[in-house]
């Protein structure tokens, strides 16, 4: 039997298009009975993501959004608190990643990776906390990456915007704890999908990944939702401000 841990929550899922974390997160929440936003700025992925798991049964809110613009990013969560009345979980997992040599990166390259990763986590965080400070509850995952510590070449931008979240999560939790509401943050190492299957990594980038993490694989979107679930449920009540690995035994932050 499936548990209902969300029944009664409203989640917005950020990067929810595809079929990498941000989907198999929504699912997670709508399979255990949580309404679910579903925002991404891929409209068309969005629409094949968000029809699957509506398919289920479950009360899917699905919207387009690029969340580095604010205006956007308020309208998603107006037209969700119309849809739904509250907001009681946020899930922040759309990031931007160019690989590129620093001394060739762009200064489109490098405000795109940061406007979406770091001032999009921003944006959404500052829109869902108005009304979650009046409810006085609420729980925000958001997302890092192991290579701040662990860096992989030509990811000069991504990871300055990933330890900017790190940063952006400790100081909320400190900000927003007397209001009842948590704010964690996840670090993965590697959660394998077709996305990332897709991108120009240099030869071998994989093979050594894989020497330096003790369990021999990738993660799944799956276990990564496992981990987000957790942290939005009352069994993490007293975990704020933390980041917690996910990475096979590959230690990161």
């Amino acid at each position: 039997m499936i548990s209902k841990r969300f029944e009664d929550k409203v989640a917005v899922v950020t990067g929810a298009a595809g079929l990498g974390i941000g989907h198999a997160v929504a699912r997670a929440f709508a399979r255990e009975g949580g309404k679910v936003t579903m925002c991404d700025r891929n409209t068309d992925r969005l629409a094949q993501a968000s029809a699957d798991i509506r398919s289920t049964g479950a009360e899917v809110l699905s919207i387009s959004c690029d969340v580095s613009k604010v205006e956007q990013v308020e309208a998603m969560v107006k037209q969700t608190l119309d849809e739904w009345g509250k907001v009681d979980i946020l899930v922040n997992n759309a990031a931007a990643n160019i690989l590129c040599d620093v001394v060739d990166l762009t200064d489109k390259q490098w405000n795109l990776t940061i406007d979406v990763s770091l001032n999009g986590s921003f944006y959404c965080c500052r829109a869902v906390l108005r009304s979650m400070i009046g409810r006085r509850y609420g729980r925000i995952i958001n997302f890092t990456s192991a290579s701040v510590l662990h860096p992989l070449p030509k990811h000069s931008a991504y990871i300055s915007a990933k330890a900017g979240i790190v940063g952006l999560t400790r100081g909320l939790a400190t900000d927003v704890g007397k209001y009842g509401i948590t704010v964690n943050c996840v670090c993965p190492t590697v959660i394998w999908n077709d996305d990332i299957a897709k991108m120009p990594y240099p030869d071998g980038t994989w093979e050594k990944t894989l020497e330096d993490i003790p369990l021999g694989r990738f993660g799944t979107p799956d276990e990564a939702a496992a981990l987000v679930l957790f942290l939005a449920s009352d069994d993490a009540s007293y975990l704020s401000g933390d980041t917690i690995s996910i990475g096979g035994g590959f230690v990161s932050i």
